[in-house]
């Protein structure tokens, strides 16, 4: 009997035949990918996605081995925000994937476009909890825009093209496609492209002319009119025809906390950011408006406080994306569902020139009498003091990322942003250890710009270990760390409301000055005043990654503040 070798060739790749040299469903992938443009992958490999990891070095893909999957997610966030392209991570099944949910949630609630791939064990053994089996597209159902497990080779190249569609069409959001280890290995061809075709799935671009002739109607008869910029305005790059608006009807301008950097925070018609820790003539101006038009943003909480109290003498225009977030907070007189920037672009041509003279007199008397921000103890090291010169510094031209906490709502008081996207924080999870993954995403997207991390010691001792990705990658990535010894804004809450019980909020972190030198970082420890503008040049002159820690006085808090569920009446302004 003759052994035929035709067998052991059709069963798996040989050595002179490797995977990466067959049309298998990996190398499908990376194709699929680098036809959407994807040249930039933050991941970390496992099991299930060796395939894809053998054939990946084929491709002019670069990959960035995070030290945490978390991080991936939080850097491929980072790096969509900073661009205005996708970002792509990529995790093993299991706890690979479990790692970046919380990523992909923070990206969920801010709208950003994430296009996530996990890796899955093989289809035969799904269901019988399988060695790192987890129902990956189960759990993150809720917090992507949508998700797919690929079960057949050929959906490779459709898939994907549908998920980076998905999350980049209409209102943003993160995409998940998930990957059976036996996809990956099986022979097939990539489909070609094909323009995408979903049912159901038609976001309106143009708003309904009838009802800009509404909200234009509302305009005109206005005396204390307002605008509510949000996220919405950086995602449609609206920033242009958003000040055209406010200049034609002399509107003044508040924005959200993910607003900053759609309005120029320069401009004589910018009242800063509203809400919680928003500025007290912004919120008054909330309160006092007749009409407020919210462009791109939710009218969630942190806006609103009480919503019952909220703006009760304005008539309410909403333009969004998402019809589904129009009146489900508020009360809506005139909703607009389409694009930011197509709204404006209709509004212009329906608006005469408007004069406010009075209006915009009366909230420039509430600015003189309130700075609307904390200035800090004298004598001691004041972390708006630090953010105010690193603003001053950098002349307000860096990309600032943060975690989330005191030190955040500092960075968005005092780095005032004039221009798009140079302002990333985590607005609506709200998620401690952002700051540096996301850095990290934002410095190689845009190596031409200046990156600070802006972190807390509390959320920088969650993700620090993507320092090492850092220094792997070469980033230049400046990180400052605004170090008081608590979780600086729970410990505020409890001193205001809880008669100073600080139940778990006081926190030790270890020596950063020997975590730098271990990462092979330089680094600079600041507790006086007069060492910020030095450690703050120092660090910039430095080619490749710095750390610095700012030991501030540590029960300074966050003000104005609106307790939460509270309304305006109840802000408090100082101390």
């Amino acid at each position: 009997m003759v052994v035929e070798t035709k067998r052991v060739e059709t069963e798996r790749p040989t050595q002179a035949e490797p995977a990466s040299r067959r049309s298998i469903g990996a190398r499908l992938l990376c194709q699929a990918l680098e036809r959407e443009g994807v040249d930039l992958i933050f991941g970390y490999p496992g099991g299930a996605v060796i395939p894809l990891y053998d054939v990946l070095p084929e491709f002019n893909i670069h990959h960035v081995l995070v030290r945490h999957e978390q991080g991936a997610a939080h850097a491929a966030d980072g790096y969509a925000r900073a661009t205005g392209r996708p970002g792509v991570c990529l995790a093993t099944s299991g706890p690979g994937a479990t790692n970046l949910v919380t990523g992909i949630a923070t990206a969920m609630l801010d709208s950003v476009p994430v296009v996530a791939i996990t890796g899955q064990v093989p289809q035969g053994v799904i269901g019988s909890d399988a060695f790192q089996e987890i129902d990956i597209t189960g759990i993150t159902l809720p917090i992507t825009k949508h998700n797919f497990i690929i079960r057949r080779v050929e959906d490779i190249g459709p898939t994907i093209q549908k998920a980076f569609y998905l999350a980049t069409t209409g209102r943003p959001g993160p995409v998940l496609v998930d990957v059976p280890k036996d996809v990956l290995l099986a022979e097939g061809e990539l489909a070609p492209a094909e323009p995408v075709q979903l049912l159901g799935y038609r976001p309106t671009i143009v708003p309904h002319r009838r009802q800009i002739r509404r909200a234009a109607e509302v305009l005109r008869a206005a005396e204390r009119p307002l605008i509510l910029a949000g996220h919405g305005i950086l995602i449609s790059g609206a920033t242009e025809e958003l000040v055209r608006f406010a200049e034609r009807t002399q509107i003044p301008v508040g924005l959200t906390l993910l607003g900053i950097g759609g309005f120029p925070g320069s401009h004589p018609l910018c009242l800063g950011m509203v809400g919680m820790h928003g500025f007290a003539h912004a919120n008054r101006a909330i309160h006092e408006a007749d009409v407020i038009v919210g462009i791109g943003m939710r009218f969630d909480d942190r806006v609103t406080g009480r919503v019952s109290e909220f703006a009760p003498n304005a008539q309410i225009i909403h333009i969004d994306i998402d019809p589904a977030e129009i009146g489900k907070n508020v009360e809506t007189a005139v909703p607009v569902v389409g694009d930011a920037r197509e709204a404006l672009l209709a509004l212009l041509e329906e608006m005469e020139p408007q004069r406010h003279d009075e209006w915009l007199e009366t909230i420039a008397s509430w600015r003189k009498r309130s700075s609307g921000r904390s200035r800090g103890v004298p004598g001691a090291l004041a972390p708006q003091y630090v953010v105010e010169r690193l603003h001053a510094l950098t002349e307000g031209k860096a990309i600032v990322t943060t975690d989330v906490g005191q030190h955040q709502m500092w960075t968005a008081q005092y780095y005032t942003c004039d221009v798009p996207n140079q302002w990333i924080t985590s607005g609506g999870l709200g998620t401690m250890g952002y700051g540096v993954p996301s850095a990290l995403g934002v410095a190689l997207g845009r190596p031409d710009a200046e990156v600070w991390a802006v972190v807390g010691d509390g959320g920088v001792q969650m993700t620090m270990f993507e320092f090492g990705t850092i220094v792997q990658e070469g980033a230049k990535v400046n990180i400052a760390i605004v170090n008081n010894g608590y979780l600086g804004m729970v410990r505020q809450w409890q001193e205001l409301f809880h008669n100073r019980n600080y139940s778990e909020t006081p926190i030790s972190s270890p020596d950063y000055m020997l975590i730098a030198q271990a990462y092979g970082i330089p680094g600079r420890r600041v507790t006086r005043p007069e060492e910020v503008d030095d450690a703050i040049r120092w660090a910039r002159s430095v080619d490749g990654p710095t750390l610095l820690e700012f030991q501030v006085n540590q029960e300074e808090n966050v003000y104005p503040m609106i307790p939460s569920g509270g309304s305006i009446r109840e802000m408090i302004e100082e101390a």
